[in-house]
């Protein structure tokens, strides 16, 4: 078999990426070693920016975020009782969307299908080769039936434990790192969400934040442990521990119910150099990792989406390899952009071992600086709806 571009992982930005490809006429297959309905089952943030919205409306794939999803206009900063918001549009004339990135995948998947683009599932033993030649392909097997795929290019959207970072020689690769002390506890119930909008909360009994996906499906994430464990959590010890960590005014308004999903997440920072080894190309969670405080994950791999899809775009509509060419440097400058506001943004709400007393007043003192300064708050609006691409 043989495509222009060959897709590995079908989760959102491989798809995004194909569809968005597919509207200019430029084939793919996207390789998936999951079913459909796994990567349906993943819970994953529902926060999106400015930009990937404008990309899956370029995609045409945006009708029901248009319909369903909640305009955010700013947050909410707690620590202790006291709460403060951060206005997007009047620092940015700018909102996000609240739309779970389940759905976003769904819509995706309804788009791929309805215009009939390749797509296997249940994809294993995936070997990328040739990827420093000018004929790659890629090579897997299929309930144990060997396939072969030639391209012309291969992008790896295939997630931090893929196959398409390891393919580029560890001689070539650079990877930066950062293991956060913690994780997130998360549950996600039905109920309606205790704010119209985000609550991020500083407590000195640890980070919490108070979330949603629609007017009557909340997720809630307190900060844990990593020893943790979910089953040692119960939904009244969780519901006990969030209220103790938000306002009390919130806290008595608090609406809880059975979790219908409950998981942790360590947190982790980490970027791999560079993002493109010959015709091989690095998407999202292939290459890079954000602490999930700010909801940049989703967003950041959007972001290398589009770089692609322009620099393929102008290689095969106008025979130019500028885009392809500086893929990494334009994608890795703002990733490191996202990182830096993810690490800010983590630093200031969660509570870390081994803190002294000054740290504790110092984190404060910079969380009564972003409350009074409008300066500062037009920075990290700024960030949370989105850097320009």
């Amino acid at each position: 078999m043989k495509t222009q571009v060959a897709i590995i992982g079908g989760g959102p930005s491989g798809l995004l990426l194909a569809q968005l490809l597919q509207t200019r006429g430029i084939e793919s297959v996207v390789l998936e070693r999951k079913t459909r309905e796994y990567v349906l089952g993943r819970i994953r943030a529902g926060v999106l920016e400015r930009g990937l919205v404008q990309l899956l409306e370029e995609a045409g794939c945006a009708a029901r975020l248009h319909a369903e999803g909640i305009a955010h206009h700013g947050t909410l900063i707690s620590y202790g009782d006291e709460m403060f918001r951060v206005d997007f549009t009047e620092h940015t004339g700018q909102q996000v969307m609240i739309y779970g990135q389940t759905e976003v995948t769904r819509d995706l998947y309804a788009a791929r299908e309805k215009a009939g683009g390749g797509i296997e599932f249940n994809v294993a033993d995936v070997v990328i080769e040739g990827a420093d030649t000018d004929a790659p392909h890629v090579d897997y097997t299929v309930e144990g039936e060997a396939r072969r795929l030639d391209c012309d290019f291969v992008a790896g959207c295939d997630g931090f434990h893929g196959v398409s970072r390891q393919a580029i020689p560890p001689e070539v690769r650079r990877e930066y790192e950062k293991v956060y002390p913690f994780g997130w506890l998360g549950i996600l119930t039905q109920t309606p969400p205790v704010n119209s909008e985000l609550i991020y909360a500083n407590s000195p009994r640890g980070f919490a934040l108070c979330s949603m996906r629609t007017e009557n499906l909340s997720r809630y994430y307190i900060q844990c442990s990593l020893s943790d464990k979910p089953e040692d959590w119960t939904d009244e010890a969780f519901w006990r521990e969030l209220k103790r960590r938000i306002p009390a005014e919130q806290a008595e308004t608090l609406i809880t119910g059975p979790s219908i999903e409950k998981s942790i997440a360590p947190l982790r920072s980490f970027v791999t150099e560079p993002m493109r080894w010959g015709r091989l190309f690095l998407c999202g969670d292939a290459a890079h990792i954000v602490p999930p405080t700010g909801a940049k994950g989703l967003n950041t791999a959007a972001s290398d989406v589009h770089y692609l899809y322009n620099g393929l775009r102008e290689f095969y509509e106008d025979n130019r390899s500028d885009g392809i060419d500086s893929y990494s440097q334009k994608a890795l400058s703002r990733v490191w952009k996202a990182q830096r506001f993810s690490w800010w943004f983590s630093s200031l709400m969660h509570t870390y071992p081994h803190q002294s007393e000054f740290d504790l007043k110092m984190q404060v003192a910079e969380i009564e600086f972003l409350r009074s300064n409008k300066a500062a708050q037009k920075a990290m609006a700024q960030n949370y709806v989105g850097l320009p691409y």
